[in-house]
């Protein structure tokens, strides 16, 4: 697991542009997924949850934790089978030949990643806030953010080996900061000054149950456990992803999971959960509670360097997946131009962050998280069904099989979820709802353009890229 070497192998390009490079190994593979979950989420929206349900806020990220890895077995299939820049939106495209769907598909999953980004970019304007002493919600906190974000948009340009190998020092920095809020949650329950019995606490809002609040709760914790999907965007980057994506993935999710749970333990064990759900740093105030001589600065530093991570594998993610779909002309062609000297998809690079800031100036952290997990519960839904109408889809290597029964269990929950039943907020519906709509909207102009170009709605002039065939009727 300790393989982070890099190589120079290409992936192919089409239509005489040149390809992607395969540096991803097994341990930057892993570095890469720990990195993307680990992040905004625990950091960020510990304290949101723990407002939501009470003192066991464990519970939300134990739930959340389960239903991920439902999904990643539907993903580990797809993505061993298929093993193409563009996941969700490819696997879709190959199992129902659909442009408006695969179009869909594509734009909600490059909106969860950059809304994620965004709101890791406010998380970090919040914390430089809370270091220097400025109101989060300033106008300096808004420059802050922007400029988070130009800076993100460089690293992503300057190529993957780069962006990659970031990734390796920021995740080490924050897993470390989680660590560090671990210890010092055991080290004050072992010495009596945490109160383990607010574990079982579960605050029930009035005329609610409490499968209600718990289900509310988890979908907001759910936010905190997407990422592993961004992976798989990163297959024509990796090496022998048939091979290696398993074993990874699934170790990837076992061990944010675990740290979840034991961060979620300390941090109600030391601070009241009314109080940690307030303001933008959550745990910090556990560092403050539990060892009041650690420098609070350095923790808010470690925070910032785990929301930057956050960000910048979301804008890989992002990039990468339109890259993909302009390709395979589900987006327009330019989307796919990679420069020739970096190697990266700078046209993909430009047009995402445009959007990002567009997001970080209007939305708010809470709804940017809850956005965020909406948008990729409704994409876990039909990567779970696609799945499925795939079996009929043969390809002559070996690929991982999820069983049926997990991947339908999964389609069920992730729907559960994404639903107005799961008790969630009604400003994710507005947000995605406006998201969405501008997918619809560029969806109509692709279509429009692809036909005067091309004197018909083409959608895939590469089908064998996609392992599959394009229906006559459309050809």
């Amino acid at each position: 697991m300790t393989d982070v070497s890099v190589d120079d192998d290409s992936a192919a390009g089409h239509g005489g542009e040149p390809g992607l490079v395969r540096r991803i190994g097994p341990g930057l593979l892993l570095l890469f997924i720990v990195g993307d979950i680990l992040g905004t989420g625990v950091y960020a929206l510990t304290g949101k949850v723990a407002k939501e349900v009470g003192g066991a806020v464990w519970l939300p990220f134990l739930s959340a934790f389960l239903i991920a890895m439902l999904t990643a077995f539907s993903y580990l299939e797809l993505v061993t089978k298929y093993p193409k820049a563009g996941g969700a939106a490819v696997y879709t495209h190959n199992a129902f030949k659909v442009h408006f769907i695969t179009f869909l598909v594509a734009f909600t999953v490059m909106c969860s990643g950059l809304t994620s980004a965004s709101s890791a970019a406010k998380a970090f304007a919040g914390n430089v806030a809370t270091v220097v002493g400025w109101e989060a919600a300033s106008a300096m906190g808004l420059v802050v953010a922007l400029l988070f974000m130009t800076a993100i948009a460089i690293v992503n340009f300057r190529g993957v080996a780069e962006s990659v190998k970031l990734n390796v020092i920021l995740t080490l920095v924050e897993l470390t900061g989680l660590l560090i809020i671990i210890a010092i949650g055991a080290v004050a329950i072992m010495g009596g000054r945490g109160d383990l019995s607010q574990l079982t606490s579960i605050k029930i809002p009035e005329g609610e149950t409490a499968f209600g609040a718990v289900t509310a709760a988890t979908a907001l914790a759910f936010f905190a456990m997407v990422g592993f999907e961004d992976s798989v965007n990163m297959a024509e980057e990796t090496k022998e992803p048939e091979r290696i994506f398993p074993k990874i993935m699934i170790l990837g999710l076992t061990i944010t999971g675990i740290i979840y749970v034991l961060v979620a333990i300390s941090s109600v064990a030391l601070v009241p959960p009314e109080e940690l759900g307030e303001g933008t740093a959550p745990l910090l105030k556990v560092v403050q509670a539990g060892a009041p001589a650690f420098p609070v600065w350095i923790f808010a530093f470690i925070t910032m360097f785990a929301v930057a991570n956050s960000a910048l594998i979301n804008m890989l993610m992002a990039s990468r997946l339109l890259y993909g779909m302009a390709n395979e002309e589900v987006l327009p062609r330019p989307l796919g131009k990679v420069h020739k000297g970096r190697r990266t998809p700078y046209v993909a690079i430009i047009f995402t962050t445009a959007i990002a800031f567009g997001l970080i100036w209007f939305a708010d952290l809470t709804a940017l998280g809850g956005t965020t997990s909406f948008l990729l519960l409704l994409v876990f839904t039909v990567v779970n069904v696609v799945v499925l109408v795939l079996r009929r889809d043969k390809v002559e290597h070996k690929h991982f099989r999820s069983p049926t029964s997990i991947s339908i269990i999964g389609a069920l929950l992730c729907a559960f979820l994404a639903s107005p039943l799961s008790g969630r907020a009604v400003e994710d519906y507005k947000i995605g709802g406006v998201l969405l709509l501008i997918g619809v909207a560029l969806w109509a102009l692709t279509w429009l353009v692809n036909r005067a170009i091309f004197s018909k709605p083409t959608y895939a002039k590469h089908p064998e890229a996609l392992g599959g065939k394009v229906d006559e009727d459309i050809r």
